[in-house]
């Protein structure tokens, strides 16, 4: 910790009249008539000490301008708003949008000029109102997190720190290290970003309605990606390559992306890896030195497909 982290304020966190417990969760979604919706992978927190240890784990600030994706009725977004300079909060659900300032109002009307609403598809999201935000905090649906946090990453570099809670087996895969078998893709693009860990399990308890899976949290501290001439799209077509096929040596599964099996094993030999390596045993850096190293003028085979088609 810096002196100028050690120095600065520390804002007390919601008490809980000013949250949403199950009872007021349950007549706000009845008011809205919301119901809880697989599409939108909605599951509500109903429980005060979680979104508190959210938002501690977090460890967001009062110059903190956070971006939470999925606010849904608004229970983490109350945890939030005493706690840092500024929310905004990106709801797909027209709704559950259009109730969010109200609810806010109602229930800490001195926070109210804090948040920002942006009603729109999250992966559709490559600009916000208002300062740059510093931190993705977040409840996210179960079948979106990955491209979410991805997307979130790509186009807003000022994040610098990233607390979500999502399904847990997710939550495994996103902080795996190499050689597991829950290591794989949504493993690789997020170390492109950050230093991932998983901070914790939640259960299924504290949610409305319950979800048939637990709960984790992931943190994510943005650092510099890995030194290397390659593209980051170049890179995570490799890695996408790669793991297409997984359980195939690189030298086979890289085919298609190098233009031949020879191609593939000339570009691993250059960066340094044995050809029969599996993508599972290698980290970040490795992907970005096979990527650097693929034959210069090599066409996509997904691309090639389609110029064919086109053609015929």
């Amino acid at each position: 910790m810096t002196k100028k982290d050690a120095a600065a304020p520390v804002a007390a966190p919601a008490d809980d009249a000013a949250l949403l417990g199950p009872s007021q969760v349950r007549e706000l979604a009845e008011r809205l008539e919301v119901r809880p919706t697989k599409q939108w992978g909605q599951n509500f927190v109903v429980d005060a000490n979680t979104v508190r240890k959210i938002v501690r784990v977090a460890g967001v600030g009062p110059s903190d301008v956070v971006v939470e994706v999925g606010p849904g009725l608004g229970s983490l977004t109350l945890a939030l708003l005493p706690v840092v300079k500024a929310v905004t909060a990106v709801e797909v659900d027209p709704r559950l949008a259009g109730a969010l300032e109200d609810t806010v109002r109602s229930l800490q009307p001195d926070n109210a000029d804090r948040l920002r609403l942006v009603a729109a598809d999250a992966l559709t999201v490559t600009k916000l109102p208002g300062p740059d935000p510093t931190a993705l905090v977040a409840n996210l649906p179960y079948n979106i997190s990955v491209p979410v946090v991805l997307s979130f990453l790509e186009h807003f570099p000022s994040i610098d720190r990233v607390l979500v809670m999502v399904q847990l087996e997710v939550a495994e895969r996103l902080a795996a290290k190499p050689g597991g078998k829950i290591y794989g893709v949504p493993s690789l693009k997020a170390a492109w970003y950050a230093d991932v860990e998983l901070a914790g399990r939640v259960g299924r308890n504290v949610f409305w309605p319950a979800p048939n899976v637990d709960s984790g949290l992931v943190s994510m501290r943005r650092r510099k990606p890995p030194k290397t001439t390659a593209s980051r799209k170049d890179v995570f077509a490799c890695i996408d390559a790669a793991f297409l096929q997984r359980r195939k040596a690189l030298r086979g599964a890289l085919a298609s992306w190098a233009g031949s099996a020879d191609a593939a094993e000339q570009a691993l030999v250059r960066a340094g890896i044995d050809p029969k390596t599996r993508g599972e045993q290698l980290d970040i850096t490795a992907f970005a030195r096979i990527a650097e190293a693929r034959p210069a003028g090599v066409e996509p085979s997904e691309r090639r497909a389609r110029r064919r088609g086109n053609a015929s």
